[in-house]
């Protein structure tokens, strides 16, 4: 099933609230029971630490006493339950690897895993040159490639002239796009990640001197060729291109790729309805992003001494009405929709930035594809609240490229009237294209309501959802609060749909 690992989110108890947790931390309670000493947690000892009164998960070789957070935690208290009493990184990355745990967690850290040592066959390990034995317990995945596959393996070079630097970044795989080229170029640190399918390759360089904010990104997509040109400060001849870091000339999976963040200034603030905005954050000079179709962004701010993330789709500034090419996003902006919740610490802080401050915002994540939609006959978008953001670009792209689409439908869920985001422009979109359709679905409705009413149901969308012709192609993509989501997938699998005919968003 096309489905990203949905945020789960339960009602949390009065006081229970990521405010109140940060108050909690920094109140001087003992929360490992420990008394402030750091220990060596054994396996055996943590597996000892698996109930809810006594709770300890391990992250990345370090071990914390979740107990106290277990009423905090926004996923409930039966997904912190999941790594009870052992390692929980790999349930932690598919999750939550977006957030900071060490910066959450950190009054709560009991120590660190005492891992026991795994000897390698003499045969093997003697036979390593040095360069290629472990380091910190892990090898490059380019290092342990074999011939065949090396020679698909990205590499990067690099050429000067008197005023430019270029690098030289040949990927071996034909179709790449402007998507899938992420360059940042920030004090003299230049980062260029090219995205390969569920994989990912660096070129990360501090630079041997400095060059100016502007560059240029040219992609040979027949090729697979990436060319970045830098503009020198001072026209002197570099010896080096610089000082390789950590991960550079590195190719590994996503998952596994730390989240880069960039500073971007909020230069808009519009109101959209009485509680959601349309914000427009404008990416540096020294960035070249864009955002794929259904992939989202984090923003991150630091609260109260915590740093807190949140992911949220970029969408576009308005609904299209022309459909001869899709909306061309210039590379500078992106536009976030954000309900501003009266008591949400995140939002609250959101709303409260001025025109020209700055937040960090990530790059795009996400397992949308294209590939998804290209051979559609009929496409359901079923939305509840902000859950619409994702749709929009999905919508705009699938009017002006899929050839073959017969039927796009938006359910759209909401409790009021006025809660409704974009109803104009989508039922101008409506009247303007014979494809599409829109119907508004109230929980709460006003006496006047001459719409449909109710919340999602297997009934309401066995009436509302129907095929363009008996077994035609089809996905249905849904986004909303989780338990809307949750019971939206388990109504469409007993209605009989595929897991490849649906895709969650995430945000």
């Amino acid at each position: 099933m096309f489905v990203h690992f949905v945020i789960f989110q339960v009602p949390l108890k009065p006081g229970r609230s990521l405010m109140d947790w940060i108050r909690l931390t920094k109140s001087g309670k003992d929360l490992t029971g420990l008394k402030g000493r750091l220990v060596e947690v054994s396996e055996d000892e943590l597996a000892k630490h698996n109930k809810k009164e006594d709770c300890w998960i391990c992250i990345r070789g370090l071990v914390y006493n979740v107990t106290p957070y277990m009423e905090y935690h926004p996923g409930g208290e039966d997904e912190l339950m999941k790594a009870a009493g052992s390692d929980g990184t790999d349930l932690f990355d598919q999750v939550h690897r977006w957030v900071n745990y060490e910066s959450m967690l950190k009054e709560c850290l009991v120590g660190r895993m005492a891992f026991k040592p795994i000897a390698a066959p003499k045969d093997i390990s003697s036979a390593l040159p040095e360069e290629k034995k472990q380091l910190n317990g892990m090898l490059s995945e380019r290092k342990v490639l074999g011939a065949s596959a090396r020679d698909k393996t990205p590499s990067y070079d690099w050429f000067q002239t008197d005023d430019l630097i270029t690098v030289v970044i040949y990927t071996k795989q034909k179709g790449l796009n402007a998507e899938l080229v992420i360059v940042d170029c920030q004090h003299k640190r230049l980062r260029g990640e090219i995205i390969l399918d569920d994989h990912s390759y660096l070129v990360e360089v501090d630079l041997d001197h400095e060059v100016q904010d502007d560059f240029v990104v040219n992609i040979a997509e027949k090729v697979g060729k990436v060319e970045i040109i830098l503009k020198k400060k001072d026209h002197i001849q570099w010896k080096v291109l610089g000082l390789p870091l950590e991960s550079h000339n590195t190719l590994i999976r996503r998952t596994e790729r730390g989240l880069f963040y960039r500073k971007c200034k909020l230069v808009s603030k519009t109101e959209v309805t009485h509680d959601t905005k349309l914000f427009c954050f404008m990416l540096p000079k020294s960035t070249h992003l864009q955002v794929p179709i259904g992939q989202h962004v984090y923003l991150k701010q630091i609260i109260a001494g915590t740093e807190v993330v949140k992911p949220y789709t970029p969408l576009l500034p308005f609904l299209p009405l022309d459909f001869k090419e899709p909306f061309c996003q210039d590379g500078v902006h992106i536009y976030l929709m954000i309900k501003i919740y009266s008591c949400g610490l995140f939002t609250q802080a959101l709303d409260h930035l001025q025109i020209g401050d700055d937040i960090s915002v990530s790059n795009p994540e996400g397992n949308f594809k294209k590939s998804q939609v290209e051979a559609l006959e009929d496409l359901f978008l079923l939305a509840a609240g902000t859950g619409f953001t994702p749709m929009v670009k999905l919508l705009n792209f699938a009017l002006t490229k899929v050839d073959c689409l017969r039927t796009v439908k938006l359910i759209f869920f909401n409790k009021k009237d006025d809660d409704i985001l974009w109803r104009n422009q989508l039922e101008q979109l409506a009247l303007k294209d014979e494809r599409f359709e829109v119907q508004f679905i109230l929980s709460e409705p006003a006496e006047d309501w001459v719409g449909k009413r109710g919340k999602i149901s297997s009934a309401l969308l066995s009436e509302c959802m129907k095929r363009s012709k008996k077994d035609s192609k089809v996905l249905i993509c849904i986004c909303g609060p989780t338990p809307f989501t949750q019971q939206g997938l388990q109504y469409l699998k007993d209605l009989g749909y595929s897991q490849e005919e649906m895709h969650a968003f995430t945000a």
